[in-house]
């Protein structure tokens, strides 16, 4: 049973990337999915968070208009997109899946460690 980020690289300012998540050993369908990145000295901060249903995303601040989060059910799979990438978001990124929990609350606790399921993440690195 795990969970498994995968998709990050170096890219220059300005460029994209897509992450996957992906679940083996459970079913995403019935959890709540978020997006999660911690900087190089820096503390872990909620990126994008999806329900259930994956009609209502929630998107940090830093990152609305510029990255996506969606799910695919049927792959067992999240993945979040992102576009127009800064230095600042620069990060290892990491994916949690929870049950019975808000987006908003997922996203803004990022108490990564208290979620039913997450994994190692993986690295995006953003150049100028």
């Amino acid at each position: 049973v795990q969970l498994q980020a995968s998709g990050g690289g170096s890219v220059q300012a300005g460029g994209s990337l897509r992450l996957s998540c992906t679940a083996s050993g459970f079913t995403l369908d019935s959890y709540t999915i978020g997006w999660f990145r911690q900087a190089p000295g820096k503390g872990r901060e909620g990126v994008s968070c999806i329900s259930r249903s994956g009609d209502i995303p929630y998107h940090a601040d830093s990152v609305k208009g510029r990255f996506t989060i969606s799910r695919d059910n049927a792959n067992n799979q999240a993945h979040l997109q992102m576009n127009s990438l800064k230095p600042e978001d620069t990060a290892v990124y990491y994916c949690a899946a929870h049950r019975g929990i808000t987006i908003a609350t997922m996203c803004r606790s990022a108490a990564l460690n208290e979620y039913d399921y997450w994994g190692q993440g993986t690295e995006v690195t953003v150049s100028s």
